[in-house]
């Protein structure tokens, strides 16, 4: 799914009007019955609903909402912040279709805005994405009243006061719980920083044409079940555990042989055919009992690996997790990446490595996977001021040093050399947790040693790992969930993908 700007929106908007053909005012009414459909299944007409606009089609937007509620029996007022007579065609339309059903309520001073306490659920239709500066005055008082009141706050397509697609420096922002947006999700949804002012967020079919969408070019694009079930291979009947790939992993130290046990086991749940796991003699007997699908090539070294062993027969290669830092690792890992010379996949101490040596970068082969969460990744690139600009950091590594990006956390982002940016929507908070990380190198580098091309590794991998979360979180809930959960749970989500 594209992720477009606020202007290609308006594109997609316009040629939907032109070519379907439909009148503006009759695509207003469809956004809208849209959202009345997220809204019904979720809340009863028991709560008591007040819907603020502005006078443009955002607000055109809450008037036709507002009628649609009321045919269902909510209760519904309807407020509008005017600081002129000015407002858009499709606005005036819809306030003239509302009247003698339900008031509409003007606010043109700070003595008229109301007590939003009176209300279970405040639905914020005043500013909607194309909005290019801060908003101050009469709206931001609105909004800061808004916001100070205690009850449910759903925002149409985006939260009055947010930039769809730049950095929101200043001004004051609704806070919604919900944002219910139409169909075509924004690019400020993504970044952390905007948390608070998005909540979470749904998209809506409105029935803009597919057309109108290809026509539009984005670097940006979100993952889906669709998307991902069309890169999953197929396995045949004559399959033999050769052809699903050859895996090694470099991993575990004294004190961390946990990271290897994660990584190994999520590679094995993942389907490659034959796993090699290179690890300290400490961890010989940890790895054996614990994962005896995974063979093992037992390191001289006792605490920490000193050597690295013949890479040359494997598919997928992956270095990191538990691995430290030690000058012997270190060595060992440049002389295995230069061994290997092929994608490999990259993560937490492999990835302090080479944030220290920086050589590494320029041996890493093209299409390399790295995996860092944001402060492993601001090691590798340095800091940023806003997740616009780390954003701009990581499409710009990738590009620069011929690698995928693939920074965690919250819609994981993946970054291509091509510049493509692609952003993860499965997942949850419970996987903010010890050894998550270790799941997702175990499985990408399982999938890469399956032939999967390095850009569809990283994705499947990702998306799996968010799936398999879920899953997890519907058994044991989010605050307990562990990593060891989310192993259990990929053969469930290759299932519930396909």
């Amino acid at each position: 799914m594209k992720v477009l700007s606020a202007n290609q929106i308006r594109n997609v908007d316009d040629f939907t009007i032109k070519h379907e053909p439909i009148r503006s005012v009759d695509l207003m009414e469809r956004a809208a019955k849209a959202f009345t459909r997220w809204f019904t299944a979720r809340f009863s007409p028991k709560y008591q609903v007040a819907i603020v606009c502005g006078t443009g089609n955002n607000g055109g937007d809450g008037l036709v909402v507002a009628r649609l509620l009321n045919e269902k029996n909510y209760k519904v007022k309807a407020y509008v912040i005017r600081k002129s007579a000015s407002a858009s065609g499709d606005f005036k339309i819809n306030e003239k279709r509302l009247e003698g059903l339900i008031d509409v309520v003007p606010i043109s001073n700070t003595d008229e805005i109301p007590d939003f306490n009176l209300y279970h659920i405040v639905i914020d239709g005043i500013f909607g994405s194309g909005l290019s500066r801060e908003v101050e005055g009469l709206y931001a008082e609105v909004i800061e009243v808004m916001n100070n009141s205690d009850n449910t706050i759903i925002a149409i397509d985006i939260a009055s006061g947010l930039f769809s697609d730049q950095h929101t420096a200043g001004g004051t922002i609704v806070k919604p719980e919900y944002t219910v947006s139409f169909q075509i999700p924004k690019l400020a949804f993504f970044m952390p920083e905007n948390s608070e002012y998005v909540g979470d967020w749904h998209i809506v079919d409105i029935g803009l044409m597919q057309e109108a969408v290809e026509r539009e070019t984005s670097h940006y694009f979100m993952l889906t079940s669709e998307s991902i079930r069309g890169v999953l291979k197929k396995r045949s009947k004559f399959a033999h555990k050769g052809t699903h790939g050859r895996a090694l992993i470099m991993a575990g130290s004294y004190g961390k042989m946990g990271a290897a046990v994660l990584c190994a086991k999520a590679a094995l749940r993942s389907g490659v055919g034959l796993l090699t796991m290179n690890i300290p003699r400490c961890g010989y007997s940890v790895m054996q009992s614990t994962v005896p699908e995974a063979m093992v090539l037992p390191d001289e070294g006792d605490h920490f690996l000193t050597s690295y062993g013949d890479v040359a027969g494997y598919d997928a290669l992956g270095i990191g997790p538990g691995l430290g830092k030690e000058q012997e690792t270190v060595y060992s890992l440049m002389q295995a990446i230069q061994a290997f010379g092929k994608p490999l996949v990259i993560d937490a101490d492999g990835l302090n490595i080479i944030s220290e040596h920086r050589e590494i970068l320029e041996v890493l082969p093209a299409g390399t996977i790295l995996t860092p969460h944001p402060k492993e990744f601001e090691r590798l690139a340095g800091d940023w001021s806003n997740d616009f600009e780390r954003l701009e950091k990581q499409t710009a590594f990738a590009r620069e040093n011929n690698v995928i990006v693939v920074l965690k956390g919250a819609h994981t982002s993946i970054a291509l050399p091509s510049g493509e940016v692609y952003f993860n929507s499965s997942g949850n908070p419970g996987m903010a947790s010890g050894g998550t990380g270790d799941v997702l190198t175990g499985m990408i580098t399982s999938l890469l040693a399956q032939k999967y091309l390095p850009e569809n590794a990283a994705k499947v991998g990702v998306y799996l790992h968010g799936v398999a979360g879920d899953l997890a979180a519907e058994v044991t809930g989010q605050i307990g969930m562990i990593a060891s959960d989310l192993v259990d749970f990929i053969p469930n989500a290759y299932q519930s993908i396909r």
